[in-house]
């Protein structure tokens, strides 16, 4: 089925309406028209030669759909730069965000109350010796021997998703002339990391429906935005039904199983349950909090992850037949992809003295913004950084280090930023991504990506581009036979 959708439309719908913000004001349109890839805007001229930037870019369509040349003229131009019109300092190069991410000192304070309304008193607006202790808490059991320990978990949920594809909704997935077409958001994807999430928590299977519900909600309502209130709703009914779940968890604990049905240890609420805290023992609010933070982070970003793996494998038929060859290069197409079509933009940071980096003096608590997009893109660290690479020398594909990882020219992109604010879930993002894909990959014969039912760019031929966006929907065929 040809999509004959005018251009704005199913752009919108690729990218989210919030992606166009600011498009509708035809000034902004004038502004910044819509370029072929890799080409900028004309922001005009310096008197030394050197490129302008007019920061209502940012805002702009333009930019989230082909922000690659733009962050590049940043790196060269103003690898500090200083957005007045949100009073906050853009980072753009890896070096220097990798140096600000282990000062922790003067770039470790996370500025209070972006999230931390809805989320509650969140581990990462917390710093110092108090955020090392509390993400311990439940840090320790999303990695390691903890986190092998959820594989098997994993494997189940990804595979019972699949079999269960002969009832997706008939307009999500049309079975014609021995082919299948399916939308893999609405067919896996959406569903599939929350229910990881709900089944490593211990959330009981009933529970999954409200789950949705306040992951839905707690993310709409993060920061000023109009949903703030069902966000603050939907929180409080998260901490009444944990509440009615934590006491009986202290008397006794549930566990998690292997296939077999062996036990592998306690579920996360049961674990926290049990920690303590100078000797107390974990407040029904701090549990919360903490188990808020991981509904939070561990349902759109490993969405938008598999959407975007498969969304830039497909389009490269070299490197999909690899894959198709050897399964184990998924952990290439997940950090490439990171590195690539990263769906996390970047991380804030306060500092704490006046600082100057590259010329710009940054007065003591300003906002800074570590653009983890630029740092993933820095051509001083990735050869040909625009480009989707699964097989690149430079880029490090094997296990995520906290530490980062630089040696023998290859380096970690920076998707989920470094040092001690790392995000916790990462790995477990890494591993509900890569299974995931082998499943749906041995299921799916000959995938390739539906062309017609997928937005266009431009130039109303190409396949519209990720950018700074997510894919909301990828249409998939593959032979049934």
């Amino acid at each position: 089925m040809m999509n004959t959708e005018p251009f704005a439309s199913v752009f919108a719908r690729a990218v989210g309406a919030d992606a166009l913000a600011g498009d509708s004001d035809s000034d902004m349109q004038a502004l910044f028209p819509l370029m072929p890839l890799g080409q900028t805007v004309d922001m005009g001229h310096a008197p030394d030669g050197t490129p302008l930037i007019d920061p209502r870019l940012f805002y702009s369509a333009e930019f989230r759909r082909n922000p690659w040349p733009y962050y590049r003229l940043m790196r060269d131009h103003y690898p500090v730069f200083h957005n007045q019109l949100n009073n906050t300092y853009y980072v753009t190069r890896y070096d220097d965000m990798t140096e600000c991410y282990f000062d922790d000192i003067g770039f470790n304070t996370i500025p209070k109350g972006s999230s931390n309304g809805v989320l509650g008193n969140v581990t990462h607006e917390l710093s110092g010796v108090e955020h090392r202790r509390r993400r311990n808490l439940f840090g320790q059991h999303l990695v390691g021997k903890a986190l092998d320990n959820r594989v098997p978990a994993i494997e189940r949920l990804a595979q019972e998703m699949i079999d269960d594809w002969e009832n997706v909704d008939a307009h999500w997935k049309i079975d014609r002339d021995g082919v299948r077409t399916i939308e893999l958001g609405q067919a896996f994807a959406d569903a599939f990391p929350v229910r990881v999430v709900c089944d490593v928590l211990g959330f009981p299977k009933e529970a999954r429906g409200n789950f949705v519900y306040w992951y839905n909600s707690i993310m709409g309502g993060l920061g000023a935005s109009e949903t703030h209130k069902q966000g603050m709703e939907a929180r409080q009914h998260l901490e009444d039904y944990v509440e009615s779940i934590v006491e009986e968890r202290r008397a006794r604990p549930t566990f998690l199983y292997d296939n077999d049905g062996n036990v592998i240890g306690k579920d996360i609420i049961s674990k926290l349950c049990e920690s303590q805290v100078d000797g107390d023992y974990l407040s029904t609010e701090e549990i919360t909090a903490l188990i808020a933070l991981v509904v939070a982070g561990g349902g759109e970003t490993t969405r938008g992850t598999l959407m975007n793996m498969w969304y830039s494998l497909l389009q490269h038929p070299d490197q999909t037949d690899a894959v198709a060859r050897d399964e184990s290069l998924w952990d290439a197409v997940f950090h490439e992809t990171l590195r690539h079509s990263n769906p996390i933009g970047g991380q804030p940071r306060h500092n704490t003295f006046d600082v100057q980096i590259h010329g710009i003096h940054i007065p003591a608590g300003s906002l800074i913004e570590m653009v983890n997009f630029s740092g993933s893109h820095d051509e001083r660290i990735f050869k040909d950084p625009d480009s989707f690479n699964i097989f690149r020398p430079d880029l490090y594909t094997g296990k995520l280090l906290r530490s980062g990882y630089r040696k023998e020219g290859k380096c970690s992109h920076m998707a989920f930023g470094v040092g001690p604010h790392m995000c916790p879930g990462a790995w477990i993002s890494h591993q509900e991504a890569v299974i995931g894909s082998r499943i749906i990959a041995r299921t799916m014969k000959n995938p390739r990506i539906n062309v017609d039912r997928m937005p266009k760019d431009i130039d109303g031929v190409s396949l519209a581009p990720i950018g700074i966006n997510k894919t909301r929907e990828l249409w998939l065929d593959y032979d049934l036979a």
